[in-house]
């Protein structure tokens, strides 16, 4: 095949282990250590160039010649970046390499013994910049040939040279010459790609990829085989350029040359793959960190967006819409409608959503019923719907597919709802979970976030004032639930708000109202019966409603039918009875999570005092009793004690000359019983995380001993 490279092909691209391995190592003993970190690029920007203009480069009848046009300015800035970027020392040793292959090639040597001479010769370079090297001394070569072969029809110099180096001129010469460097074009090409792989491997941010991780270490454990089989390759190719320019027409390129090359362009994008792979993984990981890095930040100005000055140091500004931030919640594409109408029935476009105040229903699939149908409850009563608009984000793990069955729950629980929805759960950004997970604090329980007109967060969890005032206290701002606060004072409205209609209408017709909880079903009807027959006596208009227990068990189930089905007094509707015991009790744990969050204290707040008096009275096994008539007229205790006063009616009914005077009259009675205290226990609610570093009794007055419980999440 004229004076060329030998292959040692068969010994070393289908060696066995044991060759590989030691192929390795010798590839290892040329490395020593980098006198530098080089940059690579400029170099690699040239040889980019270099082939990208050869490649434009057409032979033609005529000896035309169609070349990129360039305008000066690029024509300034193309050599400006060259001339500067370019190390005169790399450039002396591109030169001294361009020498080597040349003499190699025409000396006939063996090429494994070639490469690792050429390895040796670069040894105090990083991996990257053997390759680059190698790679501009071939391309040296290659932007020669071209040039002198494109150029001798309107230059006399490169026509004097091409005669010179005997390049032929006859179409039947080009054509053949043409076939024959078309088997350098494809392996330049696999070069290229690779070595840009190798550069991409080394400007991986160590902001996002820890060098040292095992999957880093695993791929640059690569690189060097890589580079050896890339100079391998350019071997093979580079006799063909030298034996063109010496023999021109006359050099045939033998069918195991061909094969030498095919072959190694085969390995080398083989032995490359692992590399491509990953190195998109890396890239993958790398662009979601970004990502998760642009929603945190992001929505962290959201939540602080009166911090101006914290805004300045980020690459954005909240915009004058809510669109930016829906969108990074949601993926959607262009054209998608990614939003469920739970009314309408219909899909629609994120953009139904611009500008409006938008409260996120976060929670997985295990939505509580009774929070749902509450939630619905308000939404469909209040009066100011058009103000805002409530979006479900249902959360499930994207590690894994959902399974036929939790479809369906989705699809159960998207159809019960008569807002909107995401319209799969796919659609909502992991990376947005893992905020709502790591900042919102979600974990399981559902939350209620809400978003101005802007996108900016104003309240991550608006369910307790949602659970307290309904849709009075939009927008659902701390600010508007200090005020609600400072407004309330209390009383039934505040007890009860609108759980009942019932209960409102017997407000507004001045009735005395009675609330009763407990599970003990002897003293339920003892209790019922003998304040009704008071009540009728007295010609009180009484109005008695169950509300049961916080923890409804069977007990208390038990207790509700016995109560309905003996008429002893009123019950909340029984389609949804439940979800109103449970509205009934959350609103008072909710009432006390939010005055604890605004710094009051049971020393010192009323309604605090009286929330607690009720949370206690729940834990008890006792029954208990709260009356009312009017606004402010109120009265509570527990079981014994309003038996104890009850059976003694006859000592103070004459006190009771008007229906208005009952509430006063019991209260005054219940406050002169003194039976025996007992001990009692009382788990908060803490769902916000505050515990009172001091509660007192309200019984006795005493200070309660403190003890903190942990459950598992799962109970």
């Amino acid at each position: 095949m004229g004076a060329a490279l030998s292959s040692c092909r068969g010994h070393l691209m289908k060696g066995d282990g044991k060759q590989i391995i030691g192929l390795k190592k010798q590839i290892l003993a040329t490395h020593a250590s980098a006198l530098e970190d080089l940059d690579m690029k400029p170099i690699l920007s040239i040889i980019d160039d270099i082939l990208l203009r050869a490649k434009s480069l057409e032979i033609m009848d005529g000896d035309q010649v169609s070349v990129h046009s360039e305008s000066s300015e690029e024509k300034s800035f193309q050599s400006a970046y060259h001339y500067t970027d370019m190390d005169k020392r790399l450039a002396n040793t591109i030169n001294k390499i361009t020498t080597e292959i040349i003499c190699k090639c025409s000396a006939g040597g063996e090429a494994h013994s070639v490469t690792i001479a050429l390895l040796e010769t670069l040894s105090n370079y990083g991996w990257d910049a053997k390759a680059v090297i190698t790679f501009a001394a071939f391309s040296i070569s290659y932007g020669e040939f071209w040039l002198v072969k494109n150029l001798r029809a309107k230059n006399q110099l490169a026509k004097d040279i091409a005669a010179l180096k005997y390049i032929p001129e006859t179409m039947e010469h080009k054509e053949e010459m043409k076939k024959k460097f078309q088997a350098v074009v494809n392996p330049s090409s696999a070069v290229l790609t690779v070595i840009h792989i190798i550069i991409k491997f080394k400007e991986l941010s160590t902001k996002y990829v820890n060098r040292d991780s095992p999957e880093m270490v695993t791929a640059t454990a690569h690189i060097p085989m890589t580079v050896y089989w890339i100079i391998r390759s350019i071997l093979a190719c580079a006799p063909i350029l030298v034996n063109l320019d010496a023999s021109g027409h006359e050099f045939i390129t033998s069918s195991t040359e061909s094969l030498e090359i095919s072959s190694l362009a085969k390995k080398l994008s083989h032995i490359s793959q692992p590399l491509q792979d990953q190195l998109k993984k890396l890239n993958d990981s790398i662009d979601g960190q970004k990502e998760e890095k642009y929603i945190i930040e992001y929505l962290t100005i959201a939540s602080t967006s009166e911090d101006k000055e914290e805004e300045k140091h980020f690459e954005f500004h909240i915009d004058k819409d809510n669109m930016k931030i829906l969108k990074m919640i949601i993926c959607a594409g262009e054209k998608q409608m990614p939003i469920f109408d739970g009314t309408r029935r219909i899909n629609d476009r994120l953009e139904i959503l611009r500008m409006k105040y938008v409260l996120l229903l976060v929670s997985d699939l295990d939505l509580p019923h009774e929070e749902l149908n509450i939630l619905s409850l308000i939404y469909n009563q209040q009066s100011m719907r058009y103000e805002y608009k409530v979006l479900w984000l249902p959360i499930v793990d994207h590690a894994t597919s959902m399974s036929p069955t939790q479809e369906r729950q989705f699809l159960d629980l998207r159809s019960s709802m008569p807002w909107y929805s995401v319209d799969h759960p796919s659609l909502v950004n992991p990376r947005a979970i893992t905020y709502a997970r790591e900042s919102w604090n979600f974990n399981h329980m559902p939350i209620l976030v809400v978003l101005d007109p802007q996108g900016i967060v104003m309240n991550v969890n608006a369910l307790p004032i949602m659970w307290i005032w309904g849709s009075v206290a939009f927008p659902f701002t701390k600010e508007r639930e200090l005020g609600l606060w400072r407004g309330s004072a209390w009383d039934i409205e505040l007890l009860v708000d609108s759980i009942d209609p019932r209960i409102q209408e017997w407000i507004k017709d001045g009735k005395t109202i009675c609330l009763y909880g407990g599970e003990d079903i002897d003293w339920i009807w003892r209790f019922t019966t003998t304040v009704q027959n008071i009540a009728n006596t007295l010609r009180v208009p009484l109005e008695i409603i169950y509300v049961g227990k916080s923890n409804p068990n069977d007990k208390v189930k038990r207790c509700h039918e016995i109560i309905d089905r003996e008429k002893l007094s009123h019950i909340f509707p029984l389609k949804d009875y439940y979800d109103y015991v449970w509205y009934f009790w959350v609103r008072l744990a909710s009432m006390w999570n939010s005055k604890i969050q605004h710094g009051m204290t049971v020393e010192t707040d009323k309604i605090m005092q009286e929330i607690f008096t009720m949370l206690m009275y729940d834990r008890s096994e006792q029954g208990w009793a709260v009356f009312s008539r009017g606004i402010f007229d109120m009265t509570k205790g527990k079981g014994d004690i309003l038996l104890t006063v009850l059976d003694n009616f006859r000592q103070w009914q004459e006190k009771v000359d008007h229906p208005d005077k009952f509430v006063p009259v019991l209260d005054a009675e219940i406050s002169g019983v003194h039976l025996e205290h007992h001990c009692i226990h009382l788990i908060l609610p803490g769902q916000t995380g505050y515990i009172p570093e001091r509660v007192v009794c309200s019984e006795c007055g005493r200070t309660m001993d403190k003890y903190v419980m942990y459950r598992c999440c799962t109970d």
